[in-house]
């Protein structure tokens, strides 16, 4: 019977390729699907794109295409990729420059476009869509003059049609973390757009392999101590049936572990309503699925039920919000946090005197509560060294630039033995986050594959 094997080869942008190489050599897989894009992903390739207009894409790509190629060549594998985050045309004429320069020929790159709507969000508000932010129901017009990105979350479709012109490589911008893994099943099995089980099944698999070692003991909360080969870690590989059920594997070379518990702690990841995870392609319903181990680093997967898809899609949209500066300073051993603690009420202070009025201040004591924040409990015996981090938020670079300032002084007019001293003299431009909803003709009527041969 017909099985399709599919590995992940990437599961955010900067990942190591090591183990997208080891599944190319030895885990018989006729697919690597790459998630790169974070939203957080899609704000750094924004600052990319505004120093250089031919970036915007992840810049790791050229070196995954020159670690992997070879392979596409000898093996026949297909890539997929939305590693061309805020440029995806871009991306596509650096892949084939990557191959050309490696002197390879006949291999045919697919780039997928049509998820960037910033220049339309005028034409959305004529035609009367609000455009409000999903949670908050704040009204778009508060950051419209402010926005630097605007993506439509697309599904699979583009790239199953990207698949079925030919395509070795194909790279496309905002799409959903999983579409690339549930494309290839959908060409291979030619499932229709309403089998929802198997295309819930589908989309499932392609979450448990989106975020690379999660599903093979990678970020493990369980016996992570026992787990052999963090140095090497292996990520996940489905083998899936035409039915949609899957098993979770690994290359047994690498590193890591496939259980029914590893694969449960990325079953849950961001998962926010288990009957209901909507994605472009469809309504995943997990609360039937059944994770059982069927041999050493091997799990099956059954149960997973579909709903019909939404008739919207998501548009994340970025807007300037503002400037980010910090400054970093350390205390030892006696009284290290009091020391700190000393430091963070002085500087209030000095702030409320000269009325510099920030939107935000924050402190964090780096060994004591800046990973809990407010769960964390004073410790019983006095810290070696503590590290006091402030942060602010301001609206103009020139607010956010001036906070380092009061930090030097406090070196001798201050609590004893301030040390490490380290301020952000160029404070950071930030982006804020907008979701919304669109009605998905209007992106997808105008979605375009295009391909290009070397």
């Amino acid at each position: 019977m017909k099985k399709v094997r599919i590995g992940a080869a990437q599961g955010f942008y900067g990942d190591s390729i090591e183990a997208a190489v080891a599944t190319a050599a030895k885990g018989n897989v006729q697919y690597l699907c790459f998630d790169a894009l974070a939203e957080l992903t899609m704000a750094i390739l924004v600052k990319d794109k505004r120093k250089n207009e031919q970036a915007g894409f992840t810049k790791d790509l050229p070196l995954q295409m020159k670690a992997l190629l070879p392979f596409v060549k000898e093996k026949g594998i297909k890539l997929l990729t939305n590693g061309g985050g805020i440029n995806p045309l871009g991306a596509q004429q650096e892949i084939l420059r990557v191959a050309r320069e490696m002197g390879m020929s006949g291999l045919k790159v697919a780039v997928v476009t049509g998820d960037n709507v910033l220049d339309r969000i005028p034409e959305f508000l004529e035609k009367g869509y609000s455009l409000n932010h999903l949670e908050t129901g704040e009204r778009i017009e508060a950051v419209k003059d402010r926005l630097e990105f605007a993506n439509a979350y697309i599904g699979a479709k583009p790239i199953v049609e990207a698949l079925r012109a030919g395509a070795d490589i194909v790279v496309t911008g905002r799409t959903t973390d999983t579409a690339q893994f549930l494309a290839p099943l959908i060409y291979e099995y030619d499932w229709k757009e309403d089998e929802w089980d198997k295309l819930a099944s589908g989309i499932f698999m392609g979450h448990l392999l989106e975020c690379s070692a999660q599903s093979t003991g990678g970020n493990f909360s369980g016996n992570w101590q026992d787990i052999e080969g963090f140095d090497r870690m292996g990520y996940p590989i489905a083998e899936v049936s035409e039915n949609g059920e899957f098993t979770i594997s690994k290359v047994e070379e690498q590193g890591g572990l496939v259980t029914v518990d590893t694969v449960k702690e990325q079953m849950l990841y961001e998962i926010h309503d288990p009957s209901a995870y909507i994605t472009p392609d469809v309504i995943v319903d997990l609360t039937g699925v059944h994770l059982e181990n069927s041999g050493l680093n091997q799990v099956t997967v059954t149960g997973v039920r579909g709903k019909p898809r939404t008739d919207t899609l998501k548009v994340v949209m970025g807007y300037e919000n503002g400037y980010a500066a910090q400054v970093v300073v350390g205390f030892a051993w006696p009284d290290a946090l009091q020391k700190a603690k000393k430091v963070d009420e002085i500087i209030r202070t000095q702030l409320e005197k000269y009325r510099w009025n920030y939107e935000e201040v924050r402190t964090d004591f780096l060994g004591y509560n800046s990973l809990s924040g407010p769960l964390a409990f004073e410790p019983e015996q006095e810290l070696n060294e503590v590290y006091l981090r402030m942060a602010v938020k301001a609206k103009t670079k020139q607010e956010a630039a001036r906070f380092s300032r009061l930090f030097p002084p406090l070196a001798l007019n201050g609590p004893p033995s301030m040390s490490g001293f380290t301020g952000n003299s160029s404070p950071r431009a930030l982006l804020g986050m907008w979701s919304t909803l669109i009605p998905r003709n209007e992106v997808e009527n105008l979605v375009k594959v295009e391909v290009q041969e070397v």
